[in-house]
């Protein structure tokens, strides 16, 4: 008896002495139980388009790939253009970029990065063949042209004014030509970024891990899930339970709810995110000025701000104030008028059409939708709502098939050219283009906003071009955006862009 209990006693010893060296190891060496602790999953309503930074450009995409991926230049936290994969560049003349690229980096493939591979992917981004929704950004770019190993120059017809903000946006991150050419980046991305693809489960949610062989110090986190939940409610009550860590563009109706919360931090930045009503200038009545007064006229956009619980700024232009071109004391817009509004309606016979207002399917984009089609309704103009999912939006509303949209433009460029470019330019028809505008006038303002380099100067001919956009009306601005994100107090080093961007590459969980 004595003897059974002294074994079992030794047995019960050896095993907690096992417990305790394995607790050791882990704490010492960050071995599985740290490592479990720096994950995060960050939550979106709508499902990912895909993975390639050439062939995608919404802002649900753009979020996982640019964890992934990696740009040229980039904006620091003061808003200037600063060299990343780029190590410096020079203009010999105005019409040509020397940029040096640094040395020692690789893709996740192993790959080496290097003027080749920059090449590679600006020629893709240009080729009409490839049909890239943002070849615009370098749609001035006449010739790519590979130096040596580390150097790439790029030369245009005409001076590019936005050259190195086009070099910031994610459409234009620089991806493996080997992978591209041996798999679909679309499913399968790879790029030189902190984060490396690792699966997709459960048919939509993306898992990332931490890069190891990152050419700058490895990323703290080591797992990344993105995970898709449709309804927004259903994602705060996942931040509060701690299953998320982190959400952003946050509804203004949910705002008192995530207050309350104790264990999330909520983080707002003034924005470059415009969002707005885009008229399909090819169809009846919408490419009628009178009709798009009307419309302006009888939205009540200063009231609407209101309702956004702190996360809208109103500006009467086109052109935010968060973005380079925008002029303070411009104010060439149309201002709320209930009265003149159900004027022209009547006078017009506008009140006997039927306009399709095309939203895309969240929460944002829908409650902007309800409010307008009501302050419509009062003003005599009947508009019905037809709501899509995000993906499929995206190609209707490309397609033009709509009256009037919901839409917008984070910006992410910070550069009034290249939101008046994609926007509003003829030779963006069928692509960003939405309104369909074809206008001789505004093309040639946006042109030489493009082509001027003088800093001053471009921000004259930005002033002009928006205040001409504001008088035609082919879009009307509802408000400008203010970046925001709510996650776990256990989330340090977490900070926002003004485009509403981020990257997880400095964030770890305390």
């Amino acid at each position: 008896m004595g003897k059974k209990w002294f074994a079992s006693l030794l047995t019960v010893l050896f095993v907690l002495s096992l417990a305790l060296v394995g607790c050791s190891s882990n704490s010492s060496s960050g071995g599985s139980a740290g490592k479990a602790e720096q994950e995060l999953t960050y939550a979106t309503t709508s499902k990912v388009v895909g993975l390639s930074p050439i062939l995608t450009n919404d802002s649900v995409s753009s979020t996982v790939i640019e964890q992934i991926y990696e740009t040229l230049f980039v904006r620091d936290n003061k808003g200037e253009i600063v060299p990343h994969l780029a190590e410096s560049y020079e203009n010999p003349d105005e019409n040509t970029w020397v940029i040096k690229l640094k040395k020692d980096i690789k893709f996740h493939d192993g790959t080496p990065f290097n003027a080749e591979s920059v090449k590679y992917t600006f020629d893709k981004l240009k080729d009409p063949k490839t049909a890239a929704p943002r070849a615009s950004l370098l749609a001035p770019v006449s010739s790519i042209e590979v130096q040596d190993e580390h150097t790439v120059v790029l030369k245009t017809e005409k001076p590019y004014g936005p050259m190195l903000a086009a070099l910031t946006h994610s459409n234009a991150a620089i991806v493996s030509p080997t992978a591209d050419q041996k798999q679909d980046l679309m499913k399968d991305p790879v790029g030189t970024g902190p984060f490396t693809f690792s699966e997709k489960v459960n048919g939509d949610d993306i898992v990332l891990v931490k890069n190891k062989d990152y050419w700058q110090k490895p990323a703290k986190l080591e797992k990344l899930t993105f995970t898709v939940v449709p309804e927004v409610s259903t994602a705060i009550s996942m931040l509060q339970t701690g299953k998320v860590q982190l959400i952003d563009g946050l509804a203004p109706e949910l705002m008192p709810r995530l207050e309350k919360i104790k264990n999330v931090d909520i983080r707002k930045k003034e924005g470059t995110p415009v969002y707005y009503l885009a008229f399909n200038m090819e169809k009846e009545p919408m490419n009628d000025l009178k009709f798009r007064q009307a419309v302006s006229q009888a939205i009540n956009r200063e009231g609407y701000l209101k309702k956004l619980n702190g996360l809208g700024v109103y500006s009467n232009s086109f052109i935010g104030p968060e973005v380079f071109g925008h002029n303070e004391s411009s104010d060439k817009g149309p201002k709320f008028d209930q009265a003149e509004a159900k004027k022209l309606v009547k006078d017009n016979g506008f009140d006997k059409k039927e306009i399709k207002i095309l939203a895309a399917n969240t929460s944002q984009y829908m409650n902007m939708a309800e409010v307008i089609q009501s302050q419509l309704k009062e003003a005599g103009i009947n508009a019905n709502i037809e709501t899509i999912e995000w993906g499929t939006y995206l190609d209707v509303s490309k397609k033009g098939d709509f009256d009037i949209t919901i839409a917008g433009w984070s910006n992410v460029t910070g550069d009034g050219s290249e939101l008046l470019f994609p926007r509003l330019h003829s030779a963006n028809i069928d692509a960003t283009n939405l309104s369909r505008y074809k206008d001789a006038e505004l093309d040639k303002l946006i042109d030489q906003s493009r082509s001027v380099v003088d800093q001053e100067q471009r921000k004259e001919i930005l002033t002009k071009a928006d205040e001409y956009v504001m008088t035609q009306l082919p879009v009307l601005p509802i408000y400008h955006g203010i970046a925001s994100a709510a996650y776990d107090k256990s989330v340090k080093g977490f900070e926002m862009e003004p485009t509403g961007q981020w990257s997880l590459y400095g964030v770890y969980r305390e």
